[in-house]
């Protein structure tokens, strides 16, 4: 918290011991300069508070928008030289003022490629994201693989990409479509030192998902008839601890391949859930809580209020 100065002057001080005082509360003000307290501080007392946050306040408006506060620009990977997965696009924020920021890998789903899913590239990157959306092995591989893909391409983008100086190691999540959507579950389960995790319309064989303990939102679609949502993304969401961060959003009007077109559904909500879980930017948690009502694009939305990680 700030500290306020008292409304009421000090005594004069007086003498060794007076000055004794004066030289201590002159230390204690250097202190507070600091460690961004006091009066001095200004704007920077808040972000002090969360070294992670980026970005000016959210409204609605400004999270749903095509491009956020940042400008964004992007370097291709070729598959040629990572090993892992098949190479894709990074998108990043321009400006290295506000030093590094945490990241997100993108998977594309069964017979896709990384062009199904790269809106998500620059949307997310411009809300204060590095985005890596990616190519995998073949067009075929399955949620498994995946998973391992997604977790080579984030420790690709840490530690050997061009940008990595741009990332916070520390701060990582995965998403992905279909079958990479899966694999986004499996990626979580595998290394729970992951932020976040945000299946779109995910298909996978294994139903149950207890052991992920990473924050999760999962997107289901009303008709879906590739990964229904009473035999995928509802048993996956249900699967998971009660006590986890956890969201189901399923989307009105939809279908599997929602997620491969700009959608301000998606991009809101899934801006939201990695600022609010990446970036532990509290300000975010009026957009997922109390839990957002049915709508012209929301069927159903279950979660946990308020969030506790």
């Amino acid at each position: 918290m700030p500290l306020h100065p008292h409304t009421d002057s000090p005594p004069r001080a007086r003498g060794s011991r007076g000055r004794r005082a004066g030289r201590l509360a002159a230390a204690g003000a250097a202190l507070a300069v600091v460690v961004g307290l006091g009066p001095l501080a200004g704007p920077g007392a808040h972000a002090a508070d969360n070294p992670y946050e980026r970005g000016p306040a959210p409204t609605a408006s400004s999270i749903e928008a095509l491009r956020g506060p940042y400008a964004v620009s992007q370097t291709s990977v070729s598959s040629l030289s990572v090993t892992g997965f098949g190479g894709g696009t990074i998108y990043y924020p321009t400006s290295t003022s506000d030093g590094t920021f945490g990241a997100v890998a993108v998977s594309p789903g069964y017979t896709a490629y990384e062009s199904s899913i790269s809106w998500l590239g620059p949307r997310l990157a411009s809300q204060g994201f590095v985005v890596f959306t990616i190519d995998t092995l073949t067009t075929l591989d399955q949620p498994d693989s995946r998973g391992r893909q997604l977790l080579a391409a984030l420790d690709y983008l840490t530690q050997r990409s061009s940008v990595r100086g741009r990332v916070d190691a520390s701060r990582l999540g995965v998403m992905g479509h279909s079958m990479g959507g899966g694999g986004s579950l499996e990626a979580a389960k595998s290394r729970p030192a992951l932020q976040a995790a945000i299946p779109l319309t995910p298909w996978n064989l294994d139903k149950t998902w207890p052991e992920v303990t990473t924050p999760t939102l999962i997107f289901g679609a009303d008709g879906d008839s590739i990964a229904p949502v009473a035999s995928h993304a509802e048993p996956f969401y249900s699967s998971l601890s009660s006590s986890l961060d956890r969201a189901y959003l399923e989307l009105n009007s939809a279908t599997h391949f929602t997620p491969n077109s700009s959608n301000t559904t998606i991009a809101k909500y899934s801006v939201s859930w990695l600022k609010r879980f990446i970036d532990n930017d509290t300000r975010y948690e009026q957009f997922l809580c109390p839990l957002p009502r049915p709508s012209l694009t929301i069927e159903e939305y279950r979660g946990n209020c308020p969030h506790r990680s």
